[in-house]
């Protein structure tokens, strides 16, 4: 069965093409957010295998809503996914508890390696 996973970015765009990246990889892409506040209810509601989180969002960051994710489940793989790819940035979100970072512009291939490594 397909691994189900929730994507969350403020940019339709963005999610549009990690959807079109995903579904191509083989995984089912369950549903997606524009901001972290709604990703929280859209992970307590869908129960993904894997979220993909931009850092960048109106309401609530990314960061923040991988803490409110890993409150909720502990387990809870997630992959962050960001234009900035600064240092603090990776380090913060790591600490946070996301298990890879992937930089924007996506490379397909990057994308289905770590969501490969995540979920394994």
């Amino acid at each position: 069965m397909a691994k189900k996973i929730l994507i969350i970015d403020d940019a339709a765009f963005m999610r549009t093409m990690l959807k079109d990246i995903l579904t191509k990889g083989g995984y089912e892409v369950v549903g997606e957010a524009e901001s972290g506040t709604t990703a929280i209810d859209k992970f307590k509601e869908l129960q993904p295998d894997l979220v993909t989180m931009d850092i960048t969002m109106p309401e609530l960051d990314g960061i923040s809503a991988v803490k409110e994710i890993k409150k909720v489940n502990p387990n809870a793989v997630i992959i962050m996914c960001s234009a900035m790819g600064q240092q603090a940035m990776v380090i913060d979100a790591i600490q946070a508890g996301a298990k890879d970072f992937v930089v924007k512009p996506f490379q397909p291939d990057r994308v289905l390696d770590a969501v490969k490594k995540a979920l394994a």
